[in-house]
């Protein structure tokens, strides 16, 4: 294992460089690398440094030098989020409208939902590399399929990529849905098949290691897109018995105490709203013992991917000190959305897939043949302490953990709690490297002009202020002004109308304040179809999202909510 400690000397050391913002604006100075580290639906409260019991200590000595940033948002999903990452823009606007695999008829064939990431936009590897980068990617895409639309063609010289939004975590290459079972994998736009022994955490993290080194004299982006901890869950052997035994207290207590970690820690006030927000689903003193031990496990294989995960993320951070990299390299790390608390088996053809093709008895969790997720009131424990999770525009769906390392920043062990976006990275990474930002007309096409904006002076806590930004997905809206959000969910999520909530006093969104104040929530959808203009928006209806089933049925022990 890494030795956090050596990693803590030499980030020490970082802190007599230039600023990074001098950096970016002097311009003899050597130019910053780039690691941005994404994991795939990990929750809120899961690391150490953000509350969790899981062991993290690669990412929390991270923190303890840097910046934890706490309201940092996403997209409701996968890859939506990664679109706006990439082009500093909206997810309508990208290509990303709606996911490739839950597009509705009437949103086919619209601007904004191709359903990969399009040519309207600039992306941030192809600015970086007409400057000068050596440009990387390894791990889950989700942004293309076929070899035009892969990394090699987005301005990236390297990849090895997943193209679908899931699948094993084993060299099987299964993908996540009966409808399409096999993953298809490209390596610099080639489909290829995984290796023998292949174990995802691992091989990502090998191949952007060997991709640092093939920079040579170059300065790099290199972005570590893991699929962990997306289901199925699965894991070493190893990894998952060191959690043995420790998820048999259950949901509620686990989530009590995360929440009161947080508290210390300062990510969060004491004073906070219950954010579960329902309970037809069966409690833990519901179930009986066998479902516990089942659930328990679940959780422990999930605990697994993340401790795995921290420690190939050690593996880079060594590399990078021994080349004499690291005290010239901004790390990012973060989630790609809030934890998954859905269930897969209501996608088309899956429940019947699963219980065919997999062996997913006790003794066979977390191993190669199994299918397993950990569920909607796990999702709300990786959650916590906000509302709901992955699809969703409530709080629990968008804001995740995020982790900041800037070389020579004297912030060390900062908590921001500034509003921050996914779409403002392109723009940050570009200032730091003291690159303008593309403009139209970009290599003969017309772009899009990039929404997000530098997050260096939110850093010093000068973000700005009544920062307008929306959100909608499967029919899920939400905008907000500043502190002030309307959200809109259908039953039995929602009330089916315009909610209004003042997230200054109320961040886990429990008090509706639209009858309160009904010039705020007119104001609020005013900006709301200003942003459907912008964006070329096309919200999808509801009901026509039901009959996929995903997010919009969850179900534990025979007990559903939909």
């Amino acid at each position: 294992m890494y030795n956090n400690n050596a990693l803590l000397r030499l980030l020490g050391l970082a802190l007599g460089l230039v600023t990074a913002s001098m950096m970016a604006s002097a311009g003899a100075a050597e130019k910053p690398n780039f690691l941005l580290i994404v994991a795939d639906d990990l929750g809120y409260s899961d690391i150490g440094a953000f509350g969790g019991e899981i062991e993290t200590p690669t990412l929390d000595a991270l923190a303890d030098e840097g910046i934890r940033m706490t309201n940092f948002h996403t997209a409701p999903t996968c890859s939506p989020t990664r679109s706006m990452l990439l082009s500093g823009t909206d997810s309508h606007q990208a290509g990303m409208g709606n996911m490739a695999e839950l597009l509705t008829f009437e949103q086919k064939g619209k601007p904004g939902y191709e359903g990969y990431l399009n040519d309207l936009v600039a992306t941030l590897p192809e600015v970086l590399r007409d400057n000068g980068y050596s440009t990387s990617i390894a791990g889950k895409w989700h942004l293309g399929r076929t070899e035009e639309l892969s990394p090699a063609a987005r301005g990236f010289d390297h990849s090895y990529i997943m193209v679908q939004g899931g699948a094993s975590h084993f060299d099987d290459a299964r993908a996540i849905i009966g409808v399409d079972p096999k993953a298809i994998y490209r390596e610099n736009g080639k489909q290829v098949e995984v290796p023998k022994g292949f174990f995802s955490s691992d091989f990502y993290t090998d191949k952007v290691i060997s991709y640092i080194e093939a920079a040579g004299d170059k300065p790099f982006f290199t972005f570590l897109s893991f699929t962990a901890p997306h289901w199925p869950l699965h894991a070493p052997d190893s990894y998952i018995e060191k959690y043995a035994g420790r998820y048999d207290e259950g949901y509620e207590a686990i989530r009590q105490q995360r929440l009161g970690k947080m508290k210390e820690m300062g990510l969060i006030g004491h004073k906070l709203g219950s954010s579960l927000p329902f309970n037809q689903l069966p409690s833990w003193d519901e179930l009986t013992d066998e479902q516990r031990k089942t659930e328990a496990r679940k959780m422990e294989i999930y605990a697994a991917m993340v401790d795995s995960m921290d420690d190939n993320i050690a593996r880079v951070l060594k590399h990078l000190e021994k080349t004499g990299e690291l005290d010239n390299t901004v790390v990012m790390f973060m989630s790609d959305n809030g934890a998954d608390g859905n269930s897969p088996e209501v996608l088309p053809g899956n429940k019947a897939w699963i219980a065919n093709e997999y062996d997913n008895s006790y003794e066979n969790m977390g191993r190669p043949n199994s299918y397993v997720w950990y569920g909607a009131q796990w999702g709300q424990v990786g959650a916590a302490p906000f509302p709901m999770w992955k699809g969703f525009p409530s709080q629990g769906g968008l804001v995740v953990p995020v982790i900041l390392s800037l070389p020579g920043d004297g912030r060390k062990g900062d908590i921001n709690h500034e509003f921050f976006h996914v779409m403002d990275i392109m723009p940050t990474f570009l200032e730091l490297a003291g690159i303008e930002k593309p403009s139209s007309p970009y290599k003969g096409r017309e772009i899009f002009e990039m929404q997000g904006v530098s997050m260096l002076p939110g850093l010093d806590g000068n973000a700005p202020q009544d920062r307008v930004v929306g959100w909608e997905l499967f029919g899920r809206s939400a905008v907000r002004v500043g502190d002030w959000k309307i959200r809109l969910l259908e039953a039995p999520y929602g009330p089916g109308q315009w909610q209004l909530f003042n997230l200054a006093e109320d961040p886990t969104e429990t008090t509706n304040l639209a009858s309160e104040e009904p010039e705020k929530l007119k104001e609020l959808v005013a900006q709301w179809d200003t942003y459907v203009s912008r964006n070329g928006v096309f919200p999808a209806d509801p009901e026509d999202m039901k009959k996929v089933g995903y997010s919009f049925t969850t179900c534990l022990y025979g007990k559903c909510v939909e």
